[in-house]
């Protein structure tokens, strides 16, 4: 019965239980046996070093050929003869123009804030930063001049490049393309396997983690990572309650509130599988029968935006970034800010919507910077929660995007949209968002 029961806990309830455990068993370690050898020498930097690092670098693994499959696959799907023109220029616009304002609100509201504490930094994490490239530098390495060595170093400007001009030339051959396309179509299968097995670890690894950190830092550091939290959190609920909306109104003249009204369900479910791509089959059956979009519209800017509009991850990705230099010390210039953004924006175009992607392109972004890698494991401990408010924000994103294109291209149904009870009787909407909980 007990194995039974055992066997229910999703992953996030295991990431809780393993951020809790860690916490807690570091905490009662720093307390009981602060200065003991044995302690640092086996558990702090022997048993929680290995198995957090081993997570890391499991993550980082990942960056590369995510990337570069993902954006292959995405650019293969836009170019496509049939799904270019003004549908694909005007949602490719609002999908990239929205996730520029997410990462430029998030930037700004962590610099004013300031959630990350340079104390927090160990011994073991310090770090010099390179010297910064100049804007020219920056401007004429974006094209690789050898892009096996751009995918060895994962230099992901260059990589993003690549990838887009090597997408596009497969979509334009012909019956050879498409066999092409196929195959990074099942590779980017693989991929996405591979992110669902390291996932699998993630409860071990943030127990490590925040266990090393409880050891290590102590409270201070919880402190901060919960200012952290709640910034991310703020900035979320801002850009999807608070920006979506205005967008909608701008663009549409329809009605925000009936808008958020009809997408509470379809929030829920996201919330609950923190996958854009799980919450899919909902948030069409929601467009289309609760906010009256045409499928001929629907069909392609959801699917679209579950590829390319990340807005969400952008977010924790903009106020990562400017809370690990501080941990660090690091100040970031003009150009850098400009680089995350850029970067970020772009590498949207390739981020997967399964649950914890968002942290590989957190590693992606940090590189792109010269910031380290290992300040990720500072806010492991709670983006699993934080992934899940993001997936609700992606597909609000993916679906005001929706709303605003149909009803430019005169495909909505604006009785549907204003009729509260509207797409209520679908047995099939209700019994996907019931399983979903």
């Amino acid at each position: 019965m007990a194995a039974a029961q055992s066997s229910k806990i999703g992953l996030t309830g295991k990431i809780l239980i393993g951020m809790g455990a860690g916490i807690l068993i570091g905490l009662l370690l720093r307390n009981f046996f602060g200065g003991s050898e044995w302690v640092q020498d086996y558990i702090t930097e022997g048993f929680f070093h290995v198995i957090g690092t081993i997570f890391i670098n499991s993550l980082k693994m990942l960056v590369v050929p995510l990337v570069f499959i993902s954006l292959v696959c995405g650019t293969c799907s836009l170019s496509e003869p049939s799904k270019l023109g003004r549908l694909g220029g005007k949602t490719l616009a609002f999908y990239l123009f929205t996730t520029a304002i997410a990462l430029v609100v998030a930037i700004s509201a962590a610099v004013l804030v300031q959630p990350g504490n340079a104390s927090l930094a160990s011994e073991s994490m310090q770090y010099s930063a390179k010297e910064a490239p100049s804007l020219a530098d920056v401007l004429i390495n974006i094209v690789p001049s050898n892009p096996m060595k751009a995918l060895s170093e994962g230099n992901m400007l260059q990589i993003i490049i690549f990838a887009v001009i090597f997408g596009f030339a497969i979509s334009h051959i012909g019956e050879r393309g498409r066999r092409v396309a196929a195959l990074f179509d099942d590779l980017n299968e693989v991929i996405m396997r591979v992110v669902t097995l390291i996932m699998q670890l993630a409860p071990y690894g943030v127990f490590a983690l925040m266990g090393k950190l409880a050891l290590t830092l102590g409270m201070e550091t919880l402190e901060s990572v919960i200012k952290y939290f709640m910034l991310v959190l703020v900035v979320l609920l801002f850009h999807g309650f608070v920006v979506y909306p205005t967008l909608l109104k701008l663009f549409s003249g329809l009605s925000p509130l009936m808008f958020i009204r009809k997408m509470r369900d379809v929030q829920l479910f996201a919330f609950s599988t923190a996958s854009s791509n799980a919450t899919l089959p909902v948030t069409m059956e929601a467009s289309e029968h609760r906010l009256g979009a045409d499928n001929k519209v629907a069909s392609f800017t959801l699917p679209l935006g579950a590829t390319i509009n990340m807005d969400g991850t952008a977010i924790m990705q903009g106020v990562a970034t400017v809370f690990i230099a501080q941990v660090f010390g690091i100040d970031l210039t003009i150009t850098d800010y400009a680089m995350v953004v850029m970067t970020a924006t772009l590498a949207s175009i390739g981020t997967a919507g399964v649950p914890g992607v968002g942290l590989v392109m957190l590693a992606m972004v940090l590189n792109q910077v010269g910031l380290p890698v290992e300040g990720i494991a500072l806010i492991l401990g709670v983006d699993r929660m934080l992934d899940m408010v993001r997936t609700a924000v992606n597909v609000t994103g993916d679906t005001v995007a929706t709303v605003v294109i149909a009803k430019s291209e005169g495909a909505l149904n604006e009785a549907v949209f204003n009729d509260p009870k509207a797409g209520k009787t679908a047995g099939s909407f209700d019994a996907e968002v019931h399983r979903g909980e």
